[in-house]
């Protein structure tokens, strides 16, 4: 429940850094893996990401008479874990065979495992979202991942909706095959959390962490992809589809982008209503998402990318 209420409740999208849990799943599975894509790279790529990469947005939504209504401000960073932890790496034969391997590219020691990643997620409702909706909105989310594969490996959300809040945590136990998620009313300490135990299903990410895992991926026009996102103790196997180059006007400047289809509406999927979602994302090294889309009969919420600070290139709204 927690994604599709941040999806919902601000038609959110969850932007960011584009997309989804690759299905690292076996080649004997009972699960179809849509690939068109041929490059096989032998060796590792940087990341296009930095540690101290922070992305803002702003999200606005528009019906009928309403254009344009700025409703809410979007941040994610990117942040090293500040211990490295050892963290088994999944089997051999969970790996996908169409996904390219990020590299963790940060720790030059060979000896030494690179620290986690930890991407962070935060929306704060504007004044507009509360007279559209009737509700103050704030949402937190941390999503701790392995750095070289980007599987995620814990993930906890803070959910205050006015005077309702939730905070949940999900853990993702590789070597037992073990997905825990746990569900807490912070508001009343007397009551017994809720807690969901089932298989990993070769869930690899949550919404947030996916999402920055596909600006690791190749993203050619033509090309579709099969992810595997994990929300509230279940799986859910999301179609991607990669579709034509544009040249959009951006915060970064007129940049060449790439649009991405992410099939998170549907029956079995994410989110059990019709809509659909897209982004853009720079066709470059860097794989900025500039710009996403969620329609949906509630409307349309466009989010739009406003200041980037850290990483790479800094650059600001002007």
């Amino acid at each position: 429940m927690a994604s599709r209420t941040f999806i919902l409740s601000i038609a959110l999208v969850a932007l960011t850094s584009c997309a989804a849990a690759f299905a690292h799943t076996p080649a004997t599975a009972n699960t179809a893996t849509m690939t068109k894509d041929t490059d096989r790279a032998a060796t590792p790529k940087p990341l296009p990401f930095e540690p101290d990469e922070q992305l803002t947005y702003e999200g606005e939504f528009s019906k009928l008479l309403l254009r344009g209504i700025n409703i809410a401000e979007f941040k994610f960073t990117v942040e090293r874990a500040k211990t490295t932890a050892a963290v088994a790496s999944p089997p051999a034969a969970a790996s996908s065979s169409t996904a390219t391997s990020p590299s963790a590219a940060v720790n030059s020691s060979a000896n030494t495992p690179p620290a986690n990643l930890i991407f962070k997620g935060d929306v704060l409702a504007r004044g507009w979202f509360r007279k559209l909706f009737g509700i103050d909105f704030h949402y937190n989310t941390e999503s701790v991942v392995e750095p070289t594969s980007l599987l995620i490996l814990s993930n906890s959300v803070r959910d205050e909706q006015g005077k309702r809040l939730r905070t949940s945590e999900a853990v993702f136990d590789r070597t037992h095959n073990l997905l825990t998620w746990t569900l807490r009313n912070p508001n009343d300490p007397q009551a017994a959390p809720r807690v969901v135990t089932a298989p990993l299903q070769n869930a690899s990410h949550d919404l947030i962490s996916a999402i920055y895992f596909l600006r690791t991926q190749t993203l050619e026009p033509g090309r579709q992809l099969e992810l595997n996102i994990s929300d509230s103790g279940a799986v859910y196997r999301i179609p991607v589809k990669v579709g034509a180059r544009k040249r959009m006007k951006t915060v970064v400047g007129r940049v060449q982008t790439v649009r991405v289809d992410i099939e998170i509406f549907g029956a079995e999927r994410l989110v059990d209503r019709k809509g659909e979602m897209t982004l853009w994302i720079t066709d470059d090294a860097r794989r900025l998402p500039v710009r996403a889309r969620i329609e949906i009969d509630m409307g349309t919420l466009d989010i739009n990318l406003k200041k980037v600070s850290g990483g790479h290139t800094p650059s600001t709204r002007p």
